[in-house]
């Protein structure tokens, strides 16, 4: 039996479409020599037909569980893995050709313990997940944490698109189980056990993200929330950037609440960036359509996630409420 370089493991709920897009794109890597495991998280909705069409393309482990939340998932599939080097995707991700290629070059000519890749969107993306995924990488929302160049803060591997090797599995155990949050909990849980990591910036994926502005919010809202509660685990991890969505939402508000009350112009540093996201995103996506589009995914990306900072700080800093009390209906139910 050859040794097996990477196993990649996905975690699933509910999304069996998401699911064969992305084996589809694992079946036209120039790099061979993985595995993949799917864990499915106790889906209603199970993927498991699908896997049944990639069987004979690519070497596939199919699993079902209890729902525990992607965290543990993850440890469920790591426990069967026979890889050098675990690889980690979301189901609504998919990979270019060379993805696995560009993994094997980044730790040949630079090993690390642990990488993180980027996220773009595909060209067959609706407008609206451009806008979105626009929002979530854009240096002028997210400050280019999100494994950009340009960072106000030091990157942190993703779950989305993460690796690390059997020996920080072996010595971390893996993901908590916090249900949101989990994967920089990781990261720093790595880092904090002297590991090392790295963005390998070609080894990108293309990530689908959420497919309505509804759903978008909710999904910040709870990152919002999940900061605070990773500030609680590490209080070294709390930096100046993780504040300006806060930052941003209380003086949008103010702005907005100025601007009617007495009649001024208070509202003009918000049409300043309206058209500051706007112009940046039509020139990078060469699409009027998007760059719209891009101006409300923004405000929803700031002020959701500043929202859920602020109402996850009053919860557990100001009442100190314990994690699982303060935030069941939201992660827990």
């Amino acid at each position: 039996m050859k040794n097996i370089k990477y196993s990649i493991i996905i975690p699933v709920y509910n999304r069996p479409e998401e699911i064969d897009e992305l084996l589809e794109s694992l079946t036209n890597q120039t790099f061979m020599n993985f595995e993949v495991l799917i864990v499915e998280d106790g889906s209603q909705i199970k993927c498991e037909s699908i896997i049944v069409k990639y069987k004979s393309k690519v070497d596939i482990k199919y699993y079902y569980k209890d729902n525990s939340g992607p965290g543990l998932s993850r440890n469920y599939g790591s426990n069967y893995a026979n890889g050098e080097y675990l690889i980690f995707l979301d189901s609504d991700c998919i990979l270019h050709e060379n993805y696995l290629q560009e993994v094997e070059n980044g730790l040949k000519n630079n090993y690390s313990d642990a990488f993180g890749g980027p996220d773009k969107a595909h060209p067959s993306f609706t407008n609206l997940q451009k806008a979105i995924n626009y929002s979530m990488t854009s240096f002028f929302t997210t400050g280019g944490i999100r494994g950009g160049k340009k960072q106000l803060d030091k990157f942190y591997p993703r779950s989305f698109n993460m690796g690390y090797s059997k020996k920080v599995y072996e010595t971390t155990k893996g993901f908590s189980s916090i249900r949101f949050g989990e994967d920089i909990d990781m990261s720093l849980r790595i880092l904090k056990n002297g590991f090392t990591t790295m963005l390998i910036e070609k080894a990108y994926v293309y990530h689908k993200r959420r497919t309505d502005f509804r759903k978008f919010f909710k999904q910040v809202f709870n990152s919002g929330i999940a900061r605070i509660n990773l500030y609680k685990r590490h209080p070294q991890s709390l930096k100046i950037v993780h504040l300006l969505p806060s930052i941003f939402t209380i003086g949008f508000f103010c702005c907005l609440i100025f601007s009617i009350l007495l009649n001024k112009w208070f509202i003009t540093p918000v049409l300043f960036f309206i058209l500051i996201i706007s112009l940046d995103s039509f020139f990078k996506n060469k699409s009027i359509s998007v760059g719209l589009l891009s101006v409300p995914a923004s405000f929803i990306q700031l002020t959701g996630y500043g929202c859920g900072f602020i109402y996850s700080f009053w919860k557990r800093i100001i009442l100190k409420r314990d994690e699982f009390a303060s935030f069941v209906n939201n992660f827990y139910k």
